[in-house]
Parts: C-alpha cells; sequence; structure tokens
C-alpha cells in the first residue's frame, strides 16, 4: 500500500504537566503507528500564545509530528484526536514533492538561500 508524507500539528490544553502532554503525544505517535504510519519526526514546540482564543484560553502547547502513512488511515487518526478532551486543534498536512524536497533539505541542513539578507553598513559622520 502507498504511504504518503504528512505533517500534523497538534495543540494541547496547556494546562497539563509535562507528563500528560508526553502521554499525550505518545497517543497520538501509536495511533499513527497502530494505523500502518512510521514516525520520522516529533518537534514539540511547547507553549505558545493562540492567535485567538479556544475553549477560553489564550495559550496551547504545541506539537509536530512528521510520518508516513496511507491515505484511509488519516480519517481514523482525525476521528480518534476529535474525541480527546485535551487535544484542543489539529490540522494534517499532506505533503507534495516540493514540499517533500523542502523538508528533506531541512533534515540535512542544506537549505538554500534564496534571499541574500541585506547588512547594514554604519558609517560616522558625527
Amino acid at each position: 500500500m502507498k504511504k504518503d508524507f504528512y505533517e500534523m500539528t497538534c495543540i494541547l490544553n496547556p494546562v497539563l504537566d509535562e507528563e500528560k502532554f508526553s502521554e499525550i503525544v505518545a497517543h497520538v505517535n501509536k495511533l499513527i503507528e497502530d494505523n500502518g504510519g512510521e514516525i520520522v519526526e516529533v518537534d514539540e514546540w511547547g507553549v505558545k500564545k493562540l492567535a485567538y482564543e479556544i475553549e477560553n484560553k489564550s495559550t496551547g502547547y504545541y506539537v509536530n509530528l512528521y510520518f508516513h502513512a496511507p491515505g484511509s488511515s488519516i480519517e481514523v487518526i482525525e476521528r480518534n484526536m476529535r474525541i480527546h478532551d485535551d487535544i484542543m486543534r489539529y490540522l494534517t498536512l499532506k505533503y507534495d514533492a516540493k514540499m517533500l524536497r523542502h523538508f528533506e533539505l531541512r533534515q540535512k541542513g542544506e537549505i538554500p538561500t534564496i534571499f541574500e539578507e541585506e547588512t547594514e553598513e554604519t558609517t560616522d559622520e558625527d
């Protein structure tokens, strides 16, 4: 079965403790693996300010997951996340070839510089 590459961003309830965050991330990882997926990377950003309040909360604990999975498994994973009380929001993106190439270059640390950074030259005219 063909496996596509996905990025999933989850926002967890920020009032939980570190142990509970780890449990939820492990739960989501297990959901992905139980449905034929393979985790590539888990990137926990920590507590960040939200653009707008969700459930009367102005912050959330952000987690980014990168994984390979069959397309049919995404519906099952998202359904399980939707009913989890401590997962406030989630978003799953399917990578196309260009996005996947950028991810692989980022992994290797070889992202090309498109625009040169402008440096300000200071002159002493005092």
